[in-house]
């Protein structure tokens, strides 16, 4: 039985073979619709999908709608960004701007812990004015200012984000790095305050 907001209900029904071989009957392979949003809604730490269905339906049951406008999230719980899969941000501050950081040694002892997924090494150059003193006159000059920072895709359940720090420091310490960077705190980039495409009000 399926109620009458399931996305299934209207499906029709298919005859397929098990594990066994039998012949059972069963409800044909939904395709996801193309759909569009009329507006969307910010995330907010309390929020879940069938209170925000309500919401905006009036039916608690049609949060599928809303994951349907919404098809680059595999899940309900990674829409909300409450899925065991977080994104950790590491900055990294080093005393010599100039310094090559040593991202394949990086790259290398993250990718082996268990649990991590994804490894991105973040790096951008802004200039700053400076004054300095040349030939007697002061003068303005554009010094380049680095920002770095590795960003780490993993489970939650597995790898805790003060593992990642020990990691990154360990390799800061073994490449000759240790005294001469600082590793800030890590900084988890979530889906709070992120937008979501919220569809109009229609079965499909």
């Amino acid at each position: 039985m399926f109620s009458k907001f399931s996305r299934y209900r209207k499906l029709p029904n298919i005859v397929t073979l098990d594990a066994l071989g039998q012949r059972v009957e069963s409800k044909d392979l939904r395709i996801v619709p193309e759909v569009s949003g009329i507006f969307s809604h910010t995330i907010e730490e309390v929020d879940r999908l069938d209170h925000l269905a309500f919401k905006y339906y009036k039916q608690a049951k049609k949060w599928w709608r809303i994951c349907d406008a919404n098809p680059e999230f595999m899940s309900p719980t990674a829409l909300l960004g409450k899925d065991p899969m977080i994104t950790t941000r590491v900055p990294l501050r080093f005393e010599d701007s100039t310094a090559q950081p040593p991202w394949a040694e990086f790259q290398h002892r993250l990718s082996h812990i268990v649990g991590v997924k994804d490894i991105r090494m973040e790096e951008s150059v802004t200039l700053v004015e400076e004054e300095e003193l040349v030939n007697a006159t002061t003068v303005t000059v554009h010094v380049p200012q680095y920002a770095r920072a590795i960003v780490v895709m993993h489970n939650a359940l597995n790898v805790k984000p003060e593992t990642l720090v020990e990691v990154i420091a360990t390799v800061l310490t073994d490449t000759g790095f240790n005294t001469d960077v600082e590793v800030g705190q890590p900084e988890q980039i979530g889906r709070i305050g992120k937008k979501i495409i919220i569809p109009p009000n229609t079965v499909s």
